[in-house]
């Protein structure tokens, strides 16, 4: 039973210090807000290359 006991807060204070750690850890990370939320447009009109379709030859 002691031995029970004592693996139990162990691992509870590693948890707790985990935990700690975590919350109070200095990694923040500083966001950016967006000011223009619109997309920025490049072009207006999309051109497309005119292609001609060439069949392979069967064979038959």
């Amino acid at each position: 039973m002691p031995m029970l006991l004592t693996i139990t807060l162990i691992l509870f204070s590693l948890v707790t210090f985990n935990l700690l750690l975590l919350k109070f850890s200095c990694n923040k990370t500083v966001r950016k807000t967006k000011i223009n939320k619109k997309p920025v447009v490049l072009r207006t009109r999309i051109t497309m290359a005119q292609t001609s379709e060439k069949l392979a030859p069967t064979g038959s």
